[in-house]
């Protein structure tokens, strides 16, 4: 673990693994609602990293964040959420090219797998799922689409992700959901928050 402080209220906690940040972001998030969390106005994890914004005392924080025990999450920790998935992606057959699988496997072995969302970005609602063991990691397309529907569920890298929104993106499609991730008038307004836990259900139609 490596502790940069930004800015005069705000510390950028480096660590080796998006495992890592997940199981950081959790231990803060059970420090703050035991209490023993010192006050924080936002926590923003990503792909390596943890931001800590709006410190009090940055520096007092920054002395003890190595000393933490930080326990890795278990299966079954944090909320499920479940999206619908239609399994007709336009790029299914190459990503089964890529596995070197039936193309009916493709969509078992996803569904097989309970993913959790590691950090948001790119788009509102949009989250970067990990899961998929790393003989399935799936390289962007070398050109990418001018717009991607919404809904469209699609790998990338070791991540799986789905679109919250239509937008350009050069991730491998593999299906598409009617799951309304994001909605402004909601509360939360995402689904998709770090370390919610996600399981896609095979639909027919």
């Amino acid at each position: 673990m490596r502790v940069l402080r930004v800015g005069t209220r705000a510390l950028l906690v480096e660590v080796g693994s998006d495992g890592e940040v997940q199981a950081l972001h959790a231990e803060i998030a059970r420090r703050r609602a035991a209490g023993t969390m010192p006050s924080v106005g936002e926590v923003v994890p990503a792909a390596r990293t943890v931001l800590l914004d709006g410190l009090d005392d940055p520096g007092s924080l920054a002395r003890d964040l190595p000393g933490w025990h930080i326990p890795d999450q278990t299966a079954g920790d944090g909320a499920l959420v479940e999206v619908p998935t239609r399994y007709d992606g336009d790029d299914l057959v190459d990503v089964a090219a890529q596995w070197k699988v039936p193309v009916a496997e493709v969509a078992r072995v996803h569904a097989s797998v309970e993913f959790r969302v590691a950090f948001c970005g790119f788009a509102p609602g949009f989250g970067y799922l990990t899961g998929l063991p790393e003989r399935y990691d799936m390289p962007r397309l070398a050109t990418p689409r001018s717009a991607v529907p919404t809904g469209s569920v699609g790998l990338a890298g070791k991540y799986t992700g789905v679109y919250p929104r239509s937008s350009p993106g050069g991730w491998r499609l593999i299906g598409r959901t009617d799951l309304v991730l994001w909605d402004p008038a909601r509360e939360p307004a995402t689904l998709f928050v770090p370390g919610t836990r996600v399981r896609f259900v095979p639909v027919d139609g």
